[in-house]
């Protein structure tokens, strides 16, 4: 038996009213989170470094009545990152929910990982978090039942292999969402990550083959034993390797909406099993 997917009909309107910005929502579980808040009649800004997956975005999200609107956002470039954040919020009038999605993966042995390569990630991953939350907090102050949804990984606390800068970067912003859920507790701005894991995004390819699914770039001579632990223990449709990314963007929409009132300082993994 395999792991169930929910019918849109299924879906809640937890949104109706709500004001949302999405990083990385050109692709991948970012587009997911999309469409799903969508679908719960939320009125979403979508933002990505891609002006084409922000257009595939818009062409799959369908008449939503005015509630989409996207903006061309580096989240590694703070001058990009200003600019981007104070077309959102003119476009919504405020913020509620924010969700920080985007993000790079990169893999390589350790010998051959360029300061470059290195930083870029981490630029990425952990400044532009960073970068994006700073620049809405303000907003976020002002919000109806404000809440933060980072985007970590189970390779903050588990061994991936040739994606240490990667897991330094998700280590390092699952770290900073414990620090601001601490400093805003009273302010009723809540902080929460995600961790997904074995899911088919814009940054794997979850249909094909091990090297395919596991990530994109891995070394010719990768040792594929040392991924057994990324396995999910559940099963998914059609002996798939990889979840869809719909499967993390459901408990996004939980984390992002009212009812998560009383969830802060917390992490969820969406890994099917795979780090019991």
């Amino acid at each position: 038996m395999s792991v169930p997917t929910p019918s849109p009909s299924s879906h809640l309107e937890r949104y109706v009213g709500r004001r949302v910005l999405i990083t990385g929502g050109g692709s991948g579980i970012g587009q997911a989170c999309v469409l799903r808040i969508l679908a719960e009649g939320g009125h979403v800004v979508a933002a990505d470094i891609s002006a084409e997956g922000l257009q595939d975005t818009v062409a799959k999200a369908g008449d939503v009545e005015g509630r989409l609107a996207t903006v061309v956002l580096n989240i590694a470039d703070e001058a990009s990152v200003e600019a981007g954040i104070g077309e959102a919020l003119a476009v919504l009038g405020g913020l509620d929910t924010l969700v920080n999605a985007a993000g790079i993966l990169r893999s390589s042995h350790l010998a051959q990982t360029t300061l470059a390569d290195f930083e870029q990630v981490l630029r990425v991953n952990l400044v532009g978090t960073f970068l994006v939350t700073r620049g809405a907090i303000e907003a976020l102050h002002q919000g109806n039942g404000p809440s933060v949804v980072n985007f970590s990984s189970t390779s903050a606390h588990f061994a991936h292999p040739y994606m240490a800068a990667y897991a330094a970067s998700k280590g390092g912003v699952l770290s900073m969402t414990h620090a601001w859920a601490s400093e805003f507790a009273k302010a009723g701005i809540r902080f929460n990550s995600v961790q997904p894991g074995s899911i088919s995004s814009g940054m794997t390819d979850g249909t094909g083959s091990a090297r395919q699914s596991i990530g994109p770039g891995l070394p010719d001579d990768a040792d594929y034993s040392l991924f057994g632990k990324v396995a999910p223990m559940l099963p998914l449709a059609g002996g798939a390797i990889f979840a869809q990314p719909d499967s993390v963007a459901g408990v996004v929409a939980m984390l992002g909406s009212n009812d998560a009132y009383f969830i802060t300082g917390t992490e969820v993994r969406v890994d099917g099993g795979s780090h019991m």
